[in-house]
């Protein structure tokens, strides 16, 4: 099979590329290289199944390019982090809803079966104890700029849902819970490889807000497995799957995980949210555990990591 992935020079995106050449498929990437790095590509070097396109998904025109011989897409491109989201406003906002309409359109035009990747964000505020595909969003208010992604994304849903249903385009929307873990970068918000590099280098490991926030965090490997289960899985096609892990976490506790696992003498700091954001606009949810049965169900996927593994791959790789 041949794939496209944009993003696919970034974080899952690369161990996705990985995956599918180690298994005999052709990988054309499609990436800006504004996020994604040539680095997290250098385990496959010039390898013949491997082609780049470079350039961004909001140009119509090379996404239709990228798209002539492919089998099947991939849609990873997205402006993530907290700290992106926060700093470069209208850029994110116009990467999430122009770039995913230009590759839905450009997938329509050919029917090309689509992986779309969504996000928990999307739940938004909800206290629900686990969340199902079919819950409700609760969104918070336009002037806290932080649920901009979370409104990007969900309206990106009814878009890939809108094709499918009225154009037949066979697609498979994935929202993604916390995945981690080697080659992700600490410099766009994300928490644990942040906690890691503060560890390794003896630095306080900044909490922000009480700490007592939780989340569940996957091993970029069990998301790829999630992903490859998706792509082989016709059942799949016109349906929402949450991919996550069931072993929740406080902020406050990862921090002192990290520590320890890294053999650290890093104090752990707390961290108003003002001071961490101070551009403003940002709020938090308390909680954000996945329920997966939808998954295992269509596919028969397991998680194969646990936290303590996830920790220490993601201090080996920031080594």
């Amino acid at each position: 099979m041949r794939y496209l992935i944009t993003g696919g020079a970034g974080f899952i995106g690369s161990h996705l590329a990985e995956a599918l050449i180690a298994r005999g498929d052709q990988v054309r990437i499609l990436d800006d290289f504004s996020t994604g790095s040539r680095a997290n590509l250098a385990g496959l070097g010039d390898h013949p199944g491997l082609t780049v396109v470079t350039g961004s998904v909001v140009d119509a025109a090379l996404a239709e390019r990228a798209m002539a011989d492919v089998d099947h897409v991939v849609h990873l491109a997205a402006a993530v982090g907290v700290r992106k989201i926060m700093q470069e406003r209208v850029a994110g906002i116009r990467t999430n809803l122009v770039g995913s309409e230009t590759i839905l359109a450009a997938a329509a035009e050919r029917r090309l079966p689509l992986f779309f990747a969504s996000t928990s964000e999307v739940y938004g505020k909800s206290t629900r104890p686990a969340f199902a595909e079919d819950d409700d969003s609760v969104i918070g208010s336009s002037s806290l700029h932080r649920w901009s992604y979370a409104c990007a994304k969900l309206m990106d849903e009814f878009l890939a849902l809108a094709w499918f249903h009225e154009q037949q385009l066979p697609v498979t929307i994935a929202r993604f819970f916390n995945v981690t873990g080697p080659r992700q970068s600490p410099d766009y918000g994300m928490v644990l490889p942040r906690f890691c590099r503060a560890a390794l280098a003896g630095t306080p490991l900044e909490v922000h807000g009480s700490g007592r926030q939780s989340r569940c965090f996957l091993h970029v490997a069990d998301a790829v497995a999630a992903i490859l289960a998706l792509l082989d899985t016709p059942a799949a096609v016109g349906q929402v799957v949450n991919i996550g892990s069931d072993e929740e976490v406080t902020i406050g506790d990862l921090a002192g995980k990290v520590v320890a696992a890294a053999g650290s003498t890093s104090l752990i700091q707390p961290i108003p949210y003002a001071t961490a954001f101070p551009e403003g606009g940002f709020e938090d949810m308390q909680r954000r555990l996945p329920d997966t049965r939808k998954l295992e169900r269509l596919t028969g996927w397991k998680r194969q990591h646990d936290l303590a593994r996830t920790i220490r791959d993601s201090l080996t790789w920031s080594r």
